[in-house]
């Protein structure tokens, strides 16, 4: 049967199908008395349009200190109004709770409450509410779910019409729109220079973030590390914020307008390759970091004190926000004395691509099942190869230009913070105990980053933080309990975050925190022992060293161990040992001229 007839039987086959269903259905609902029932459609709900621009202000907020005011300059510097919402506290979520719904998880009631305190703030300071709801709109993340994730939008816009503010706008940036960076409203429009200015501006943050964690707890100036990225901060977001805007016609001589003008697809295209090397590579963006690095590594530290490394894993939102909706965990750790080694966006943003690429060929592996193909047509083969090709070479091209660009980032200021782990690795690693397609949350992220860490001895401590109730985290640590058993070494906690329970969690943080300590005591103990140095040698060392107490002076890692201190004693005790053999022979040669 040729293939044309063969596909239209098969589409009349389908209609015929969808149709018995569909008949089926309207006779259910009349039985059961639904038939006059309306079905639920998503609020029609105005615009944000480009007239708009000069008096209407974006307001986001949810990441670290540094992640936004990276993103407001890019913001700013685009010529959008722009704010950020301060960091959420327990009055925020206690409001979410009173104008929302109930059953709710904590980064709602934290994220919508904190919203609509800050609106009630405008409205203290003398706004109306009507002028709240046209002159503001609010930027946030969106989900088709699994878990309540999906619903922000609605929780968003009931508690907003329960505090009185019915018809303000909600700006969704889809989870899956995201990977297309398209939000589909014309008001907030992604040109090259947005594009390129939010890639860097949220690898900056990540970045200078992790650098905070790393040189903090061994400053020897207390308060020196957040003075410095402070300053460093402010330096890259004026950067992102003043920078000129790259474009072919002032960048070319003006006896080549003419011929530009004249091609213009061919003059597009080159001036987005200009943009996009102007943002990356432009002497400007450039010398900022690097004017950044040597700030930071400036800052003194001393990498002998011995410190517990926890590993923060868990919900995006528990595992990022520096505030009451994790408890201050982090501020808490290092007060206990602690490394933190939190998790950068950017891990975030590589898993969503690999989950739509790795889902891509699922799904093409199963249409090609169904289809029926013969080994011998070839024809069809093809055409089924080129279409999964197309849905995923896009992806793949763009998760190795993300990591590139990651790893870019780290190297210009100064290569200190920890590279991306291959998405792949990961995955292979949760297999046997999470499949990579499970959705919902961090996916197999959480159980195979626990594995990583512990079994390549990056860590002392996994500290996994999540809402209370979150459904993907829930599966996730039903899965742990069986990973825990099969690595023995591993030390993981899992601590359920809300409005309330902070003295309650931060106690079951020290008892697990006292085993990692003394883990890491015993290791920095068996390295000393190992190399035959005393911890007095090793401080004279450095002391007659001082490039050893810069904040970016690079420790090579050694396999299985962990800590800081321990991995600094035996790096000076390497060089320690190549400068005693450089005496000998010199020694030896001055012996041998007398």
């Amino acid at each position: 049967m040729p293939v044309v007839e063969q596909d239209r039987k098969q589409a009349e086959f389908d209609l015929e199908i969808q149709a018995r269903i569909d008949a089926e259905r309207a006779r259910l609902r009349a039985e059961a008395g639904l038939a006059r029932l309306r079905e639920f459609k998503k609020p029609v709900e105005r615009t944000f349009v480009g007239s708009e621009r000069d008096y209407v202000t974006i307001l986001f907020g949810g990441l670290t200190w540094k992640h936004e005011e990276m993103i407001k300059s890019v913001f700013h510097g685009s010529g959008y109004k722009c704010e950020n919402i301060p960091t959420p506290n327990v009055s925020d979520f206690q409001a979410g709770k009173e104008f929302g719904n109930n059953g709710q998880c904590n980064p709602t009631y934290f994220t919508v409450g904190n919203l609509v305190q800050y609106l009630q703030k405008l409205e203290r300071e003398g706004l109306t509410r009507q002028q709240i709801i046209d002159n503001y709109i609010f930027f946030t993340a969106g989900s088709c779910g699994p878990c309540r994730f999906g619903m922000y939008e609605a929780e968003y816009r009931f508690a907003l019409g329960n505090a009185g503010f019915e018809g303000f706008r909600v700006l969704l940036f889809q989870q899956t729109d995201g990977i297309k960076a398209a939000s589909g409203e014309p008001g907030l429009k992604f040109s090259v220079d947005f594009g390129m200015g939010m890639l860097n501006a949220l690898n900056l943050g990540d970045v200078i973030n992790d650098m905070v964690y790393q040189v903090r707890p061994f400053e020897i100036n207390k308060g020196e590390t957040d003075r410095v990225i402070g300053d460093a901060v402010k330096l890259m977001t004026s950067t992102l914020r003043e920078r000129k805007r790259w474009h072919i016609r002032d960048a070319s001589p003006a006896w080549l307008h003419p011929l530009l003008d004249s091609k213009p697809k061919v003059s597009g295209i080159l001036c987005t390759l200009g943009k996009v090397a102007h943002n990356l590579y432009g002497k400007e963006y450039v010398d900022a970091l690097h004017t950044c690095r040597d700030q930071i590594d400036a800052v003194e530290v001393d990498r002998l004190r011995v410190k517990p490394v926890i590993k923060i894993t868990g919900e995006f939102w528990a595992q990022t926000t520096e505030g009451d909706g994790n408890f201050n965990m982090f501020a808490f750790l290092e007060r206990e004395g602690a490394q933190v080694l939190i998790e950068p966006i950017a891990t975030w943003i590589d898993y969503m691509m690999y989950v739509a690429r790795e889902g891509a060929r699922a799904r093409y592996k199963a249409e090609t099942l169904n289809k029926d193909v013969k080994w011998f047509e070839a024809r069809k083969l093809a055409a089924n190869e080129f279409g999964l090709f197309k849905k995923t070479a896009g992806l793949s091209v763009g998760s190795s230009m993300w990591t590139y660009f990651y790893h870019r980032t780290i190297k210009h200021l100064g290569g200190l913070t920890h590279q991306l782990i291959p998405q792949e690795e990961i995955a292979e690693l949760a297999h046997p105990f999470y499949h990579q397609l499970a959705r919902g949350g961090e996916g197999h992220m959480e159980v195979g980053k626990n594995i990583y860490y512990t079994v390549n001895h990056l860590c002392h401590m996994v500290l996994a933080l999540k809402p209370f109730g979150c459904m993907p985290s829930s599966q996730s640590d039903g899965v742990q309990s069986r990973v825990v058993n099969r690595y023995k070494d591993m030390i993981f906690l899992p601590i359920e975050t809300s409005g309330e329970g902070e003295v309650n969690a931060h106690s079951r943080v020290q008892m697990s925190l006292a085993e990692a300590k003394s883990r890491a005591r015993s290791e920095f103990e068996s390295v000393l022992a190992k190399t035959g140095r005393s911890l007095e040698e090793l401080r004279e060392y450095v002391a007659a060293h001082p490039e050893t107490r810069r904040a970016l002076y690079k420790v090579p890692h050694k396999p299985g161990v962990a800590g800081t201190a321990a991995q600094f004693a035996s790096h000076l005790h390497d060089r320690m040992h190549k400068d005693e053999r450089r005496w000998l022979r010199s020694r030896t040669r001055v012996a041998a001229m007398l």
